[in-house]
């Protein structure tokens, strides 16, 4: 490809509304809970809610979306929690979220990998999910906030089992098994399951672009449909023993297994200089899949107060994106084109944590861990032409690669919890992180390995007024490392209209974070309202440059600074015993910078966020409404529009270990997103349209 010298920029802020996901860190799980002022339970009849100096609880356990929803769904009827039709998560606007299973990272929840975990998980095997909107040092100092999702783990003497299956149309349905077995010390629990689901997605897209360098205009027009049909295998294992009084010793398994075979057209209309070049289909139907596995030791101590725990995990995902298609010429007539295209992506993860808390005076905690973890991921990239007589493949060379990231990273932490004159309550801490990045790139030329260390310092402080009012400031100052994946320098493949290369020098950007909340807890009604303010500087950028034939080459770059602030509020109100609301929303101003032929460039704008969540109860029926509203915003070189989701679930209570539902998602069909890009070389407008609206009637039998 010939290359022009605009760059055009996306700027991926993770501080603001625009933010790229994060790449997933670990999680110490020494943040130990301890039973003082720190925290207040909000106790309902649908949901209880736990806050403490540092995350908030959600249990999941009366949530109607749990019995027939998936991970995504669940997630998305979380406070304070926003997921677009296409899994990507956001806390307060902030994209840049990390998600973690049982306070744990895995390779299933990192990259492009985690948005189809989470559309395949089922909900209810989800207890809680915990929302940590701005992390203290005991966690990952990788940036922005955490969303950690609990699984259930009964220990109830004797045996217990569950059954629940739900169908939809097109096909689709699925099954969910699970049980548990209690008997002294041991305690065994399991689940296993095959989901079959799908979705209908469009895409449309037209660009117009100039060659500043010899003036040469064009406009490319590229539209898409594509039903994805998945069949989705699952099975996981746990066993809990205890030592003794005050030990216990745990292990967990899980397998999932993911193929897909989408039917892909993709329409092509190409001008040059205003004429038209060429028209065509290009066709391809995968097929795809995806595995993940991980097995998991742990070993916990608590006595009098003093809590230890230790644990090592591994997991892999395996990935496999079969893009080979054929290009169906309309005009001119010519003979079919076929390219093999392959896309192989193997993640592996080892990690190992140490946590220790002990009292520290009679109102006070000290507490201490160290992490590890190390990452590769191979990647294979694979691209021929092949021809439609003889079927010989002819390699492309600069888009056929194959190469390693490994990445190593050790940290950390202290923090120390203290309360004083029965009004104030403190959590301070220091993580110090170490971390390596190495590419090996088989018969290619070396690339330079990344390292740094970083001190990160976090602040929680809270004062009582009262037993039912308190006042929250909270600080935290991290850094958050590139994806490994973006600092490969080879050109992969995306689509016909997009091919990717790394930027091997990329840094980490620094971010820094402010919130300051006010909280008010009756028996009833529990509000808050907050400020927060987050900057960013080395903020990772996508950066955009035209080929010759009007194609975009994409890469990433460090540039300039970021800045996301604004006002966020919530409340739960148990109305009745029979009726429950609850609320939230953020406003917020986001300032972007982003590169182009005239330097560097600055935008701004406001957005916003609301949910809105209802449940009522009446005899042996449950009824759930829920609502979500995503404000149009900007991005670095355009605009996108505003989205909705509205949910209603119905729940029956047939027998007492048998109950029937209902859901209805995406009621209005809400999640098109239209959006404009304009830089001085090109202008691009188009949507995304995932088609999500659809009614589940389902089933959950309970053993006990």
């Amino acid at each position: 490809m010939r290359l022009n010298t605009a760059l055009l920029v996306t700027t991926t802020l993770i501080c603001g509304t625009n933010a790229a996901l994060a790449q997933e860190g670990p999680l110490s799980e020494a943040a130990i809970d301890t039973p003082d002022q720190t925290t207040v339970i909000v106790k309902g009849k649908k949901k209880d809610v736990v806050k403490k100096l540092d995350k908030t609880i959600y249990n999941t356990a009366n949530n109607p979306t749990a019995d027939s929803g998936t991970a995504q769904d669940v997630l998305q009827s979380t406070p304070n929690v926003s997921v677009s039709a296409g899994g990507d998560i956001s806390v307060q606007g902030n994209k840049n979220v990390t998600v973690l299973v049982n306070g744990k990272p895995s390779t299933a929840m990192m990259g492009e990998s985690r948005a189809v975990t989470l559309q395949t998980m089922s909900g209810s095997d989800i207890a809680s999910v915990e929302v940590i909107t701005n992390p203290s040092a005991a966690y990952s100092a990788n940036g922005g906030a955490i969303v950690n999702i609990v699984l259930k783990k009964d220990r109830k003497p004797g045996a217990h089992g569950s059954i629940r299956g739900n169908m939809s149309d097109q096909g689709l349905w699925n099954i969910t098994a699970a049980g548990d077995y209690t008997r002294n010390k041991l305690s065994l629990h399991a689940t296993a399951g095959i989901r079959r689901d799908g979705s209908l997605k469009f895409r449309q897209s037209d660009l117009h672009w100039t060659d500043p360098l010899t003036g040469v205009f064009g406009e490319n027009i590229q539209s898409s449909e594509v039903f994805i049909r998945r069949t989705t295998w699952n099975a996981s294992i746990g066993t809990d023993y205890d030592l003794s009084e005050t030990d216990t010793l745990s292990a967990s398994a899980s397998y999932n297994f993911r193929r897909s075979r989408p039917y892909f057209d993709e329409f092509h209309a190409d001008y040059d200089a205003g004429d038209l070049t060429d028209i065509y289909h290009r066709i391809s139907n995968g097929p795809n899949q995806q595995s993940d596995d991980s097995f998991g030791l742990s070993y916990s101590h608590q006595k009098d107060d003093i809590v230890l725990k230790a644990g090592a995990q591994h997991s892999d995902t395996d990935i496999l994106v079969d893009k080979s298609a054929g290009n169906v010429y309309i005009y001119p007539v010519q003979p079919t084109a076929y390219d093999r295209i392959a896309n192989r992506n193997g993640l592996h993860m080892d990690q190992a944590n140490f946590d220790y808390a002990r009292p520290l005076g009679t109102t006070g905690q000290v507490s201490f861990g160290l992490f590890y973890e190390k990452t590769r991921n191979d990647i294979d990239n694979y691209f021929a032409s092949i021809d439609p007589v003889t079927g010989a493949e002819t390699v492309d060379s600069n888009i056929t690669h194959r190469y390693s990231v490994i990445e190593t990273l050790k940290a950390g932490y202290v923090t120390g919890q203290m309360t004083w004159a029965e009004k104030w309550d403190a959590l301070f801490g220091a993580r110090l992180e170490s971390n390596s990045t190495r590419l090996d790139a088989k018969n290619q030329s070396p690339i330079p390995d990344g390292d740094y260390l970083a001190l990160n310092p976090s602040l929680h402080l809270k004062y009582t007024f009262s037993s039912k009012k308190y006042l929250k400031l909270s600080y935290s100052q991290s850094q958050q490392r590139p994806d490994p994946r973006d600092m490969n320098p080879y050109v992969t493949y995306w689509d016909a209209q997009n091919v990717f290369i790394g930027n091997p020098n990329l840094k980490p950007q620094d971010l820094k974070a402010i919130e300051l909340v006010y909280e008010t807890d009756r028996d009833r009604l529990s509000r808050n309202f907050g400020l927060f303010y987050r900057t960013s500087r080395d903020t990772v950028i996508d950066v955009r440059s035209v080929t010759a034939d009007g194609a975009f080459l994409n890469s990433k770059a460090n540039s300039g600074s970021g800045l996301s602030t604004g006002v966020d509020a919530s409340l739960a109100w148990d109305v009745s015993d029979a009726f429950h609301l609850s609320a939230d929303g953020s406003a917020y101003f986001v300032r972007l910078e982003a590169l182009d032929l005239d330097g560097l460039s600055r935008q701004s704008g406001t957005s916003y966020s609301a949910n809105l969540s209802l449940n009522y109860s009446k005899g042996k029926d449950v009824l759930a409404f829920d609502a979500h509203l995503q404000g149009p915003g900007l991005t670095a070189q355009g605009t996108y529009s505003a989205t909705n989701t509205l949910n209603l679930t119905w729940k029956h209570h047939l027998t007492k270990r048998l109950d029937l539902n209902m859901n209805i998602r995406d009621l209005l069909d809400g999640s098109k997103q239209s959006y404009t890009n304009r830089t001085s070389t090109y202008y691009q407008r188009g949507y995304d349209h995932f088609d999500v609206h659809r009614v589940f009637i389902g089933f959950v039998y309970k053993s006990s």
